[in-house]
């Protein structure tokens, strides 16, 4: 049995959202597909993410110092605990699937706000003595559905196309050897091309959910 972890990071819901659309048939369909396995469904906007704040930083601080976790001020240890608990989670799921809309070019903060919380030194990289970077994350898949006004991956705009490639860049710092992608793009752009645009994706999801 898998434990999956299916993020998404989107403020309203599926009959709005193309990105959440598309992740919820997946996930429907990747139940289907694997009924043992178990779906965790993280709603990134209405969870408890501590921001990497002073209160975190003098925490660590102190904690790298050798003090006990007792010496903290008490927002200290709140924050610090709950993100040990958000990368502990993150660290026992064995597939992620993520779901975003791009906001001017990028995907939106509370995103950036949960890979802060899951990238820790010592629990998903290490540097070696030599100063190698080592991810800790090798054993998971990673699958990012991403819908976009504009079409990024290719053509005019692909330079401004930071967002699936900043995922890209934190699964290979962690040590995920790769990365699905599901593109729902050109919805803005192409409106009267929204239902072709959808059906494209949905059918790629729908086949990535019997082999993922």
């Amino acid at each position: 049995m898998s434990t999956v972890l299916y993020v998404t990071a989107h403020p309203l819901n599926e009959s709005v959202s193309h990105s959440l659309s598309v992740g919820n048939e997946f996930i429907q369909a990747y139940r289907e597909a694997n009924p043992k396995d178990e779906v965790i469904h993280l709603d990134l906007y209405k969870m408890d993410i501590p921001q990497i704040d002073a209160d975190v930083l003098n925490g660590w601080g102190l904690l790298r110092s050798g003090a006990s976790f007792d010496q903290l001020s008490t927002e200290s240890k709140m924050k610090v605990s709950r993100l040990n608990e958000l990368v502990d989670q993150f660290l026992e799921a064995d597939k992620i699937v993520v779901a975003n809309p791009v906001w001017n070019f990028l995907f939106p903060p509370v995103l950036k706000t949960y890979i802060d919380a899951i990238c820790i030194a010592g629990k998903t990289f290490k540097f070696s003595d030599e100063g190698k970077l080592i991810g800790l994350a090798s054993d998971k898949k990673l699958l990012h559905i991403q819908a976009s006004g504009s079409v990024l991956s290719e053509g005019p705009f692909s330079s401004f196309e930071f967002s699936h490639r900043y995922l890209t860049a934190i699964a290979a710092f962690i040590g995920i050897p790769s990365v699905e992608v599901i593109y729902i793009e050109g919805v803005g752009a192409s409106a009267n091309r929204v239902p072709e645009i959808k059906e494209k994706a949905l059918e790629q999801a729908l086949k990535l959910a019997k082999i993922f």
